[in-house]
């Protein structure tokens, strides 16, 4: 999954000094700390130290998931999901969830935004040949917005490949991607790291959790950023965040969790890099298709380029157990990020009637955002357990009412002609004259839901599991500009699944799951082309069969699956409009996660995936691009007698189809293997030191480009990382 490798939106924090003073407050705090954690004698309190005692030591995977819509755990889940914990972050160096991505093949930041749309900032990730940047969840509630998020508080991440409709509500054809925030444990704790590196990177963060009583405990995670990017000029990524959580009831029937967090992110956002010099640029033109490539480092922005963004989120929930097979949860959640950015991407090359270069220029298009993002929504689930004579039952039923909201502040005027040109092989920094137009728009979603899901344990060896969800929506998007569009429909999605278990260890499954989205919801404010593109809501269905095994005393977790799906979500051309697209994407994929031995962890996977488009509604093939038809990510450690712990990864994936209509453009990527390399020494039991190095080889190579093939966001250079991690 290397493509995402590179992309690191870090955000506006605080310069070095004020990181450190984050990680001094942070130890001041953990000094303060009381006894060790008792031992917990309730059943459940048993079962979620040993889970998080798991993870702490190495890669196992994870028994059951985090949601409690997931009805039998990960290794009997009918379905293609894989599970990055913190482990696999902390080792590898990851900062966004863009860069822990990489763990999945076929899955990366391929799409530089295009015309209208702009540039696409923060998480734009595609994975399966689709846009997943909006079906992004933070413990199972949608986290919206086109915006970088960072992993300092998160304890695992869980990728479902395929339709997840049903498990969500309205999500990408791809899947969905859910971040697991940490919580609080009855034990002291006190975790930090300070970071330098290439690029002038310098990182601290701080994990404190107290215990306050028998049955309360607090967590605070602190964050402090000031970052380039290693070989991009300009380019910056500077963040800060706190958050904070506090546990009441834990080990007890009813159970109360507050949460909230806070973000700010400072950035420069990336131009991109002109495509001049690359295989198919030119043409048939000789002096054109032999033109030098730029450097690498080239940075074609303005002085007024910013990418400004503020999080803030708060959550409150609470779980009671009726008995000890039912429990009732309920989950209440207000969030809101904002985002003030003006990118300026590099363009058209201008000039190239002459022959000589060195006079050559290129245009570049302004994407001006100003857009707030809010939702608010509860969530209750009621899970039991039950028999029906000689049936098992594991059934999870719930409500959701949410309300997402866009709003667009002032949209740019799109004139290029008030953007100035620069110069193809030495850019210059200039400000940008853009103009913004004061028009506001907003796009909102209302959505109520029911569901319900079942395993059904037929015998030992057979089991059967089903979901059912019915949403209705209301859309509502307003333009000054242009008429008012209100939409309301109601979606139907369910799945269907069979598991057979051949012996203790491993099982075969089938499973059919369909997943829908509402007019407009890919991406938000999309305007009235794309709401009206179809005024029902677009539908998928995704097919697989596979194997699961559960292997090394249930440590190392070994996964095989064949799948096909189809959609008819309308996609965007050139020209800003939306046409409908039947795609169907089939392949298979492998993966391990674990322990091989006590000391030896591996996470790997393979995916192969093809795409077709069998319905195409205007005559071009949209939609077939940002798909990698073969892609590995590999990454292992081994921990030595000595204190020494050796680990290093290969990422290798295809190149992909760029959506270009132009026969003077490249008009698709390269191939590439970028190797990464970890060594970490334990001085004691208190403190280590780690080294990352990235791109070992110094692969040159494009991690994303424009549809129109005029640009291309560059692979992270050979980079290197020291950190220092403390824990008491």
């Amino acid at each position: 999954m290397a493509s995402s490798t590179h992309i690191q939106s870090r955000k506006h924090s605080r310069p070095p000094s004020s990181a450190s003073s984050l990680l001094v407050c942070a130890t001041a705090l953990a000094s303060l700390g009381l006894s060790a954690a008792q031992a917990q004698t309730a059943e459940t309190t048993l079962r979620e130290v040993k889970v998080e005692a798991t993870q702490e030591s190495g890669y196992e995977p994870v028994k059951k998931l985090a949601s409690p819509k997931y009805t039998a755990p990960l290794a009997e889940t009918t379905q293609t999901i894989q599970v990055i914990n913190e482990q696999v972050i902390k080792d590898q160096g990851a900062t966004t969830l863009t860069e822990a991505m990489r763990n999945v093949p076929g899955a990366g930041t391929f799409d530089a935004g295009e015309g209208r749309g702009g540039a696409i900032p923060g998480d734009g990730l595609y994975m399966r040949g689709f846009d997943v940047s909006n079906s992004i969840y933070i413990d199972g509630v949608r986290d919206i917005g086109t915006i970088s998020r960072d992993v300092f508080n998160t304890e695992q991440i869980e990728v479902t490949q395929g339709a997840a409709g049903t498990d969500y509500g309205r999500t990408s054809p791809a899947g969905s991607i859910n971040l697991v925030t940490k919580q609080p444990k009855l034990q002291n704790s006190f975790d930090g790291s300070l970071g330098l590196g290439s690029g002038k990177y310098k990182r601290a963060t701080a994990d404190i959790n107290r215990k306050i009583d028998d049955t309360s405990a607090m967590r605070l995670n602190l964050l402090g950023q000031d970052a380039g990017v290693a070989g991009r000029d300009q380019v910056k990524n500077d963040r800060w965040g706190i958050a904070g959580a506090y546990a009441w009831g834990l080990g007890t029937a009813t159970r109360i969790n507050l949460d909230l967090v806070h973000i700010k992110q400072k950035n420069t956002p990336e131009s991109g890099v002109s495509l001049v010099g690359f295989p198919g640029w030119g043409g048939t033109n000789a002096y054109l298709s032999s033109a030098a490539k730029a450097d690498t480092s080239n940075w074609y922005g303005t002085t007024d380029a910013h990418d400004d963004v503020s999080v803030t989120m708060a959550t409150a929930r609470v779980e009671h157990d009726i008995s000890a097979d039912t429990t009732l949860r309920n989950t209440l959640r207000w969030g809101r990020n904002k985002q003030d950015a003006l990118i300026l991407a590099t363009a058209g090359v201008t000039g190239s009637a002459t022959t000589d270069p060195s006079t050559w220029k290129v245009s570049r298009l302004a994407t001006f955002r100003n857009v707030e993002n809010e939702i608010l929504t509860n969530q209750t689930n009621l899970s039991t357990k039950f028999n029906t004579g000689s049936v098992a039952h594991n059934l999870s039923t719930g409500l959701e009412l949410t309300r997402e909201k866009q709003t667009g502040y002032g949209s740019v005027v799109m004139n290029v002609a008030a953007v100035p040109t620069t110069s193809l092989y030495n850019p210059g920094l200039i400000a940008s004259g853009i103009d913004t137009s004061g028009v506001d728009k907003e796009y909102s979603t209302d959505t109520a839901a029911l569901y319900a899901f079942d395993t059904v344990k037929l015998s030992d060896k057979l089991q059967l599991n089903g979901g059912l969800r019915y949403e209705h929506y209301k859309i509502k998007y307003a333009n000054p500009a242009a008429s008012t569009v209100k939409l309301s429909d109601s979606m139907l999605t369910y799945k269907i699944g069979a598991l057979y278990k051949l012996t203790s260890e491993g099982s075969v499954y089938a499973n059919y799951a369909t997943s829908k989205l509402p007019p407009g919801a890919t991406s938000g404010l999309l305007g009235t082309n794309a709401i009206t593109a179809t005024d029902k809501a677009s539908k998928s269905k995704m097919f697989e069969v596979g194997t699961k095994w559960e292997l090394m005393n249930k440590n190392l977790l070994l996964t095989g699956a064949v799948f096909q799906g189809e959609n008819n979500v309308p996609v965007a051309d050139d020209d800003g409009l939306y046409y409908g697209v039947k795609k169907r994407v089939s392949g298979y994929s492998v993966s391990a996660t674990g322990q091989i031995t006590k000391d030896w962890s591996a996470i790997a996977a393979f995916t192969h995936q093809n795409t077709k488009a069998v319905e195409v509604s205007s005559g071009n093939d949209s939609g077939l691009g940002y798909t990698p038809k073969n892609a590995l990510s590999l990454w292992t450690t081994y921990r030595t007698p000595v204190g020494l712990t050796i680990g290093g990864g290969m990422r290798y994936s295809d190149g992909f189809r760029i959506k270009n209509a132009y026969a003077d453009r490249p008009s698709e990527t390269s191939s590439y293997v970028v190797f990464d390399a970890l060594l970490t020494y334990q001085v004691n039991k208190n403190w280590d030191v780690q080294l990352n190095v990235y791109n070992l080889f110094n692969k040159k190579y494009v991690t994303a480009v424009n549809r129109m093939a005029q640009r291309y966001t560059p692979g992270l250079e050979r980079s290197a990382r020291i950190t220092a991690n403390f824990h008491f």
